[in-house]
């Protein structure tokens, strides 16, 4: 077996907050040496309330800490193939949660949403996120995946992430870096998803899971063989120690795998 994924465990909201926020402005500040920016996925869920939680603070503990917005491509790991003003849009959600709120002195990050010319088409709403990650990342023949700084991703109570879903052909995808799935068993039915090699290829990937409805998923995934092949289960395996897992101690109280104490 490979290198193991990162399990964090808090007592309440606001101390993974807190971690949450030194492990992203860590990121952040490894993606601007590297480029001058930094590149990440987000899903939807209730993560982007969590990040406000985590981010909107005022600095605590010196220039590493602190969030500069204005450097930040924000891409969608996932989206559903409706209005961006629609209540099951990701942006909207992320909009609503995060976007909306952050103060002019953090600055304004670059968002990258969906072309909704193509709702009708999600092969073509797939085909048209992709060339946007192929303009920010370069063109897809001369770099076979893009590398993103951090993926934020959810955990489903059936496993899925992203919107890839347990036992659905897409988790084989091997060529394209956004697919489009028609039959989503949780509605709406028609979305884009990054494709499982792009999740795994970040330099950072990080879940966060948290209250009682995950215990059952959370305990499946990190003790039991079967839980391996779940979409959560995938991404653990295929990024390894990449991969840190940000809960709750309620979501994870039935887990027998080790929990780390610190960054």
């Amino acid at each position: 077996m490979g290198k193991q994924p990162n399990l964090y465990a808090f007592d309440d909201l606001s101390g993974l907050a807190a971690t949450l926020r030194t492990y992203i402005t860590q990121c952040q500040n490894a993606g601007f040496e590297r480029h001058g920016l930094f590149r990440l996925a987000v899903s939807g869920g209730s993560l982007p309330s969590t990040l406000a939680k985590a981010l909107l603070e005022p600095s605590q503990s010196g220039p590493d800490d602190v969030v500069d917005f204005s450097k930040w491509d924000i891409f969608f790991a996932d989206e559903r193939a409706v209005p961006l003003d629609h209540p099951d849009s990701n942006y909207k959600l992320l909009q609503d949660e995060l976007l909306d709120k952050i103060p002019v002195d953090m600055g304004q990050p670059k968002v990258h949403p969906i072309d909704v010319k193509h709702l009708e088409d999600v092969q073509e709403l797939a085909d048209q996120y992709q060339d946007t990650l192929m303009q920010s990342f370069a063109a897809k023949d001369s770099v076979k995946l893009p590398i993103f700084d951090l993926l934020l991703l959810g955990c489903g109570p059936d496993g899925h992430t992203c919107s890839l879903f347990p036992n659905h052909e897409l988790l084989r995808e091997s060529d394209a870096w956004v697919a489009p799935i028609e039959d989503s068993p949780k509605p709406p039915a028609k979305r884009i998803t990054l494709s499982l090699p792009v999740v795994t290829h970040g330099i950072k990937i990080a879940f966060i899971a948290t209250g009682a409805a995950k215990k059952d998923v959370m305990k499946q995934i990190f003790d039991t063989e079967e839980g391996r092949s779940l979409p959560c289960g995938l991404v653990n395996e295929g990024g390894g120690e990449k991969v840190s897992w940000f809960t709750d101690s309620v979501a994870v109280e039935a887990v027998a795998f080790p929990r780390r104490g610190n960054l």
